[in-house]
């Protein structure tokens, strides 16, 4: 038997999925008979048809005098969640559009000239996303303290396509990596996503977490823990980078 908790989680009600397996099962049949087939009065089962109906599901047809519903191929259940993502990428577009649009307004509202520091915490897989897409904000070359090893591990299957994006906008980083397989492999690729990397010299000096400095932030995520902090401070982010520039230039030499 199937179970309609598929069809719950398509977003049908109960009466949706009970109608809509009465006439797979009937083929054809009146409201009448859909009604007694399952057990709705004829009322309901007539709003329950228009709404099947709207969503593309099943049609109608008149013979001899009579209305009959057709259910039809169950691919159109397909061709129904392709119009719903089709429907919904319209609304996340428009409000998008929204967005963008009060923008400027929106920005006015901040207060530029306040130079008291601003910290932001995220948490989760979700929250860590979030802070690293405002590094792809950054209008100078990141900074970074970066173990490839645990980033991969915190957050799996998102760092190679954010190094394309980072790449493709055109944003450098530098990269002071702890020496593993992870980091050295990744490292065989800064050319094409335009990093220039470092390793530690001893494989037992390692890091966990991972820093990024740029503008006027630092961003400083653990992996272990599963959050992330942004502090956006001129002062800070500007010791941090000279504190980079001396490591950086020591582990060249």
């Amino acid at each position: 038997m199937i179970s309609t908790t598929i069809f719950e989680q398509l977003g049908f009600s109960p009466k949706e999925t009970a109608v809509y397996l009465a006439l797979l099962e009937l083929d054809s049949a009146t409201p009448t008979e859909i009604s007694k087939k399952t057990s709705l009065n004829r009322t309901s089962c007539y709003d329950v048809l228009e709404s099947l109906m709207k969503k593309g599901l099943i049609s109608k047809f008149k013979k001899k005098s009579k209305i009959y519903f057709h259910a039809g191929d169950p691919k159109r259940l397909i061709h129904y969640l392709e119009r719903e993502r089709e429907e919904f990428d319209k609304k996340i577009k428009t409000q998008q559009q929204l967005v963008e649009q009060v923008l400027p307004e929106l920005a006015s509202l901040l207060h530029p000239q306040s130079t008291k520091p601003k910290v932001t915490f995220y948490e989760g897989e979700k929250g860590m996303r979030e802070a690293y897409e405002d590094t792809l904000n950054a209008k100078e070359t990141i900074l970074a303290y970066a173990n490839v090893e645990t980033m991969h591990e915190g957050l799996p299957n998102f760092f190679p396509e954010y190094y394309a994006r980072r790449a493709k906008a055109k944003i450098a980083i530098k990269a002071i990596m702890p020496k593993n397989v992870s980091s050295i492999e990744r490292a065989t690729k800064d050319k094409t996503e335009l990093r220039e990397s470092v390793l530690l010299p001893d494989v037992t000096t390692t890091f966990s977490p991972e820093v990024n400095i740029y503008n006027d932030k630092v961003l400083i995520a653990s992996w272990k823990e599963k959050i992330a902090v942004v502090i956006e401070s001129r002062e800070f982010a500007q010791l941090q980078k000279l504190i980079y520039q001396l490591v950086w230039q020591s582990l060249k030499h």
